[in-house]
């Protein structure tokens, strides 16, 4: 008789095979047919709201991997708290104005900026956002994020545009918003200003030069002829605009005798002062940094005066305590200067070139200029040492250029206006920050950060709503203007600003509030793009959206601490005293698998589709999960294997899982109280793992979501219960009590998984849950996140001290297997000798032969511990393949065992 046909294999025809990129669209498909995300909503509609607001990615490209891993956390977070029966709307948004953009566009056409029709510009710019934006949502759509597609929000919609002129409105009236002249950030390849945030810093090789500033007024101090303070500084660019040289007040200076010259620095940088010049240098007087101030010194490149001003930031670590200040070129050199009334020189343009006030290097870059400076200095014997360093230096976040200080009339945002800083720091304290250092980092940046530079030089973004009246020159802004512009701009879009004319704009009959000129014209610089992101929460975050003001998560980068965070921060605190988020949370970036960023140059890119072609978005989403998210995320074909493994037990134990429930019914349920008592320890352990589990999500702490999992499949499943299970699923009578206790657990455990993994391993879950014969809904995500139930600890730690002897049982079986004693662990038999007590606990263990797997158990009273494997004199059955003294007493069936005749008979197979 063939008995493999008497045995209850696992059904196998499902296709929960390894083809995960070719099944995932059909399941792509099963969610649109089905609008998964309008039903999860209906599902949950009425109940508490969870809102996690999206960060806008900019829309000028295909999405990397750094993109992806964003979209997925926060596609798990929603998830997540859908199946906790939160009503967790998610709208998606895309960033479409600023630099990237309007830099791509310039790429495309090969013009400059002085060369193009704005308007047609700004519709190829506005036309490539939109095209990217499409482009986007249907590569997030295809890495199984579920989102409000049909309904993004974009920052150029007309709507959007018209909340961003509101809320620059809004502040401009509170008082938040000036206008100076004053140094910021500018690059000269962009040709516009930038923000802190808008700053990286990069290693730059750089002159070190140590200059004279020779005194022709000393105040009668008694200084003397031939007398020179001496500064240093590693930008000779910014000599020209020199206006001061600042000291310390309480620092000693020492008045120096060198080669018949006499040059004055701090005492504390008299030692390294005297290596950079070469010999001991004599000390004439001494004075406190006070007694100096006043003096005037000449500009050693220009018929300038340059006056010794004092100043709490001179540092005694480096230099020379006598700080070079061009107030028109550094931001604490502006504000002494503004203290002191030094004359704001800036004598560049926007090119970084110099204007006619430096006649002899007009035209010339400022960086190209420094050689020529120093050559001059040298000339002029203004120069004491010349040698070149490599620091950090800002550069550019588009173009990756160095950028300069530059003086320019600027739009600026106070920040310590109506005591914003201190209402941002108060309520950063308020939030919850994942990480938790996430906190000192951004309290530390906002506690220090300047005034925000709001105003851009450039074509594609929200202009300025302000008008300046022709005939006084102020700069015009009222309730009724912005609301004038509101309209205008929600009705036509920004580029309404450029169709129509000044008095087309304006309120009817309108005159200048302080002149009452009739005459205007209008800004046309455009709004930082980060102003744009910073009010999303405004712009979005609406009940008319289906939403809600503030969100509960922000989930970014860890970048956006000085990026997004403090922006949206800046702008809600502003108009509502209020932070917009409750919860912010940051992860890492992507490197490969030495820990290097991503790069062309460095041929080590790897992008979303090459893992999803050859593996299927599911390992890219188990990938942004596999380690800890929150710091950087390393990346490799090695890693992904990895991936890949720790995906196929997930896979493998669900096939199993399934192969074995094919034909049970809900009806056939059996009862807790009846299970067999490993049955029941397994729903323990299933209890524990979703304690474990959902205590994982809310802590956003997912590695530690899939490594529970993961051991709960590969140790407690697979290495155990289902391999001890198979004798009971596979030989026992179909309807028995031992295959439908066993039935009735895995039944449990299987939904109970494919719920726990679906925020995660969406297309696996869904897949798998396609094919669970029990009554069901249309989707795992229509489930409800079963509730947490505290595990019963004495089955959980009797069975912990059992699995303790197992693991010295499965030892002395594999010694035996290596030593060819047996081959299979059935030929064994396990003595155990050991006390009364032990003897007691193991005896208490239904069939324990069949929880090792083994043949035979006897257990032997001693009071010195022993496991001994012999190989079984039993004979086999050829049904279950257990080893049994009886195999051979029936003449009917002389292969089998009493437990398989039985079957056989009452199942019919004869």
């Amino acid at each position: 008789m063939d008995y493999s046909k008497t045995v209850y294999l696992p059904k196998t025809d499902f296709p929960m095979k390894a083809n995960l990129s070719q099944r995932e669209p059909d399941i792509l498909k099963l969610w649109e047919k089905i609008d998964i995300y309008k039903k999860i909503l209906e599902k949950n509609k009425g109940k508490k709201f969870y809102i996690l607001h999206d960060g806008p990615p900019y829309a000028n490209g295909h999405i990397h991997l750094g993109t992806a891993l964003n979209k997925i956390l926060k596609d798990i977070v929603v998830k997540y708290k859908s199946l906790c029966g939160f009503y967790s709307p998610f709208k998606p948004g895309w960033d479409c104005h600023g630099m990237p953009i309007e830099h791509q566009i310039f790429k495309e056409i090969g013009k400059k900026k002085n060369e193009v029709d704005i308007l047609n510009f700004r519709k190829k710019a506005g036309n490539y956002a939109k095209k990217f934006a499409e482009i986007q949502k249907e590569e997030f759509k295809r890495l199984g994020v579920f989102a409000d597609w049909e309904n993004p929000y974009l920052t150029l919609s007309p709507s959007y545009e018209a909340d961003i002129i509101k809320a620059f409105g809004n502040l401009f009236l509170k008082g938040y918003i000036y206008q100076t002249y004053k140094p910021i950030f500018w690059c000269i390849t962009c040709e516009t200003a930038l923000a802190e945030a808008e700053i990286e810093y990069y290693d730059k090789k750089s002159p070190s030069i140590f200059v004279k500033f020779k005194v022709i007024d000393d105040k009668g101090i008694g200084l003397g002829e031939n007398t020179y303070f001496l500064i240093w500084t590693t930008t000779p660019w910014t000599l020209p605009g020199n206006t001061g040289i600042a000291l310390n007040p309480d620092f000693k200076y020492l008045l120096l005798e060198n080669n018949g010259e006499k040059i004055i620095i701090a005492e504390k940088r008299m030692e390294d002062i005297s290596k950079i010049i070469g010999k001991e240098l004599k000390v004439l007087k001494e004075f406190k940094g006070n007694q100096l101030e006043g003096i005037i010194c000449k500009n050693p490149l220009l018929e300038r005066k340059s006056r010794v001003i004092l100043a709490d930031f001179v540092s005694g670590e480096e230099g020379t305590g006598c700080v070079h200040t061009a107030p028109g070129h550094g931001e604490e050199d502006y504000y002494a200067g503004i203290k002191n009334g030094l004359e704001i020189i800036s004598p560049v343009n926007e090119k970084g070139q110099f204007t006619e006030e430096v006649k002899e290097f007009e035209g010339i870059n400022v960086f190209k200029a420094d050689n020529l400076i120093i050559e001059k200095l040298k000339r002029e014997n203004y120069l004491v040492r010349s040698d070149e360093i490599i620091h950090s230096y800002p550069h550019c976040w588009r173009c990756k250029k160095p950028v300069i200080y530059r003086s320019t009339k600027q739009w600026f945002l106070k920040i310590d206006h109506n005591d914003l800083r201190k209402n941002m720091i108060d309520e950063i304290k308020r939030v919850k920050w994942v990480p938790p250092e996430g906190e000192n980092r951004i309290g530390s940046m906002v506690s220090l950060r300047p005034d925000w530079c709001l105003s851009r030089q450039r074509l594609w973004g929200v202009f300025i709503p302000v008008f300046y009246c022709k005939d006084c020159g102020k700069a015009v802004i009222t309730e009724k203007t912005i609301e004038n512009i509101y309209n205008f701009v929600k009705k036509y879009g920004s580029d309404i600003w450029l169709e129509k004319k000044e008095e087309e704009i304006l309120p009817e009959r309108f005159s200048c509030p302080y002149c009452g000129g009739k005459s205007f014209r209008k800004e046309m610089d455009i709004l930082d793009v980060w102003f744009d992101s910073g009010v999303s929460h405004i712009a979005v975050l609406k009940e008319e959206n289906n939403l809600r003001w503030p969100s509960d998560l922000y989930l970014e980068g860890s970048d956006q601490h000085r990026g997004w965070f403090q922006t949206s921060l800046i702008t809600s605190c502003g108009i509502f005293k209020k932070a917009p988020y409750k919860t912010v949370l940051t992860h890492g970036f992507v490197v490969d698998g030495y820990g290097r960023k991503m790069s062309k140059s460095l041929g080590n890119v790897i992008t979303p589709d090459e893992i999803i072609k050859n593996y299927g978005a599911e390992i890219l989403r188990l990938w942004s999960v596999f380690e800890n998210y929150q710091e950087d995320i390393r990346i490799s074909d090695e890693i992904i294997k990895n991936v890949v493994n720790g995906y196929r037990v997930i896979r493998n134990t669900i096939r199993f899982l399934l192969g074995n429930i094919y034909d049970f019914k809900k009806e056939e349920e059996i009862p807790y109280d009846k299970l067999f008592e490993v049955d029941k320890w397994a729903i323990e352990r299933l209890k524990l793992l979703k304690k474990n589990v959902i205590q994982h999500y809310e802590n956003f702490a997912f590695n530690k979501v899939f490594e529970e999992i993961y051991n709960f499949c590969n140790i407690s499943l697979s290495s155990f219960y289902l391999d001890y299970l198979k004798d009971r699923l596979y030989t026992y009578s179909k309807n028995s009590i031992e295959r439908k206790s066993a039935q009735t657990v895995l039944n449990k455990i299987l939904l109970t998984l494919l719920i726990l993994i679906a925020p995660i391993l969406s297309f696996t879950a869904e897949e798998a849950y396609q094919f669970i014969p029990t009554e069901k809904k249309e989707s795992v995500f229509l489930e409800d996140l079963p509730p947490v139930e505290e595990p019963d600890k004495n089955i959980l730690e009797r069975w912990d001290r059992f699995f303790e002897i197992r693991k010295l049982v499965l030892k002395k079986l594999e010694e035996k297997r290596e030593e060819k004693l047996i081959g299979s662990s059935l030929e064994a038999k396990v003595i155990i000798k050991c006390d009364n007590k032990m003897a007691e606990f193991l005896n208490s263990f239904y069939k324990i032969n069949t929880l090792f797997i083994v043949s035979e158990v006897e257990i032997l009273n001693d009071n010195n511990f022993e496991i001994i494997v012999e190989k079984t004199k039993n004979k086999k059955c050829q049904r279950c393949w257990v080893y049994f003294p009886e195999v051979g007493e029936d003449k009917e069936f002389p292969d089998l065992c009493r437990k398989c005749i039985s079957v056989i008979k009452k199942d019919c197979f004869v």
